[in-house]
């Protein structure tokens, strides 16, 4: 290693003047400032080289030199003691600096830092779990995975969502209160740079489904502060992106390669024929991302307004989440899903064709889907395995799969309607 870059990898410690130099070399004209600065301004030992990479110092550089030292002096008077990658933490601070930057050029006084989580406490639990914790400014994220964990994280239907937390109350509150539901696997609440407090929600993955499940049934509902209820659900971890506003010509393979440009991680696109004429979509698809994160960044992306597909415009927002029935509902479906059915394929025909495995009950078809209503269980697997996949005209193969069981009405009336409302709004901001 070069003797500058030992140099640069020393620590921001030995004297103020000694820290003064250091954040004066990588931040031009901060040395024109020598009265601004005041000895004890930067706490000793908390600065080093080692722990800060060039995106964070370029970003620094871009500051004015009162803004750069407010930004240190903020970055260094925070607790770091659980903070992992303080460049990235460095970053956090700067974003929100400017954020209330902007906020207080109207107001001439700036509020008082809230109070922060009983540290005590916070070592208590981490002593007797051996559980870390990792904080940036927006999130103070709690184990992940528990010491010993040998194998995969915990499946889906192990976390759960607290909302309606107050915006005082820290981790060292929630941990002891959640844990009497079973292990936790982690805990991330969500903070808000602004004012150092709680979003209002925190997400905690449990080791063990059966402990997710007694959470819900404990907690919800739970007088956390007086008056005060936290509502404790089950998370559904959203993958899939619904996409509007694509052009119609376009097929799903298509769809597949312009989308993955964009984002990583993308595994299907899922579009739905039109019923006059199977070439074309309806105008929309839907995204599978491989996991919740990936889609997390996808929506991203492509909100951004920047991104058009084949030149159009398009709309991007979170695919309603769909409630999985449990296995033992399931297992006792007689009723098959099929559909990418051309308008000459009657409920005539359908029966006909489906009950060479067995007796069908009724027929119904809806457009360019149907549902097959069997007497017998085994009936209807045999005729999904035989007939998925077949082809039902040019171009159009028909899908068939075991039907879900129809979920309550008035829910899926509120969630069309709500997605209705974010789509008009997300048209209006587009037109602004």
């Amino acid at each position: 290693m070069a003797a500058s870059d030992m140099r640069n990898r020393r620590h921001v410690q030995a004297s103020p003047n000694m820290e003064y130099k250091r954040c004066s070399s990588c931040i031009p004209g901060l040395g024109a400032l020598t009265g601004y600065y005041q000895p004890g301004q930067l706490s000793p030992g908390k600065l080093e080289y080692i722990d800060l990479d060039e995106r964070a110092l370029d970003a620094l550089k871009e500051f004015p030199v009162e803004g750069a030292l407010a930004v240190l002096r903020e970055f260094t008077d925070s607790s770091l003691e659980h903070v992992s990658n303080k460049s990235a933490f460095l970053c956090g601070v700067m974003k929100t600096y400017r954020q209330k930057s902007k906020m207080t050029t109207a107001n001439a006084t700036t509020p008082s830092p809230p109070k922060g989580p009983d540290e005590a406490k916070i070592k208590a639990i981490l002593d007797r779990t051996g559980y870390r914790l990792d904080v940036t400014t927006g999130q103070r994220k709690y184990g992940g995975p528990p010491p010993g964990w040998t194998g995969p994280p915990p499946p889906a239907g192990c976390e759960v969502f607290v909302g309606k937390i107050p915006k005082e109350i820290f981790e060292d509150d929630l941990i002891p209160l959640f844990e009497r539901a079973g292990q936790i696997w982690d805990l991330r609440l969500m903070m808000d740079p602004l004012t150092c407090q709680n979003r209002g929600y925190a997400f905690i993955t449990y080791c063990e489904r059966q402990s997710a499940l007694a959470a819900v049934k404990m907690l919800d509902n739970y007088e956390i502060r007086k008056g005060k209820f936290i509502g404790v659900t089950i998370s559904i971890n959203n993958h899939r992106l619904f996409v509007g506003n694509i052009p119609k010509n376009r097929g799903k393979d298509e769809l597949l390669e312009e989308f993955s440009k964009h984002a990583p991680g993308l595994v299907e696109v899922i579009i739905y024929s039109s019923p006059d004429d199977k070439k074309k979509n309806r105008g929309f698809c839907f995204l599978e991302y491989e996991s919740h994160k990936a889609a997390s960044l996808a929506k991203r992306r492509l909100s951004t307004g920047r991104i058009k597909v084949w030149g159009c415009d398009i709309i991007v927002d979170w695919a309603d989440p769909q409630e999985e029935p449990d296995e033992e509902t399931m297992a006792k479906v007689k009723v098959l899903y099929a559909k990418n059915l051309t308008s000459e394929i009657t409920e005539e025909k359908l029966k006909e064709m489906f009950e060479m495995f067995g007796k069908v009950e009724r027929v119904k078809k809806i457009k360019d889907y149907a549902f097959i209503h069997f007497e017998e269980r085994d009936n209807a697997l045999a005729a999904m395995d035989a007939l998925h996949g077949r082809e039902m005209g040019v171009g159009s193969r028909m899908e068939v799969s075991l039907a879900k069981p129809p979920s309550d009405k008035k829910k899926k009336e509120e969630i069309l309607r709500n997605r209705e409302r974010r789509l008009m709004l997300m048209m209006q901001q587009r037109a602004m």
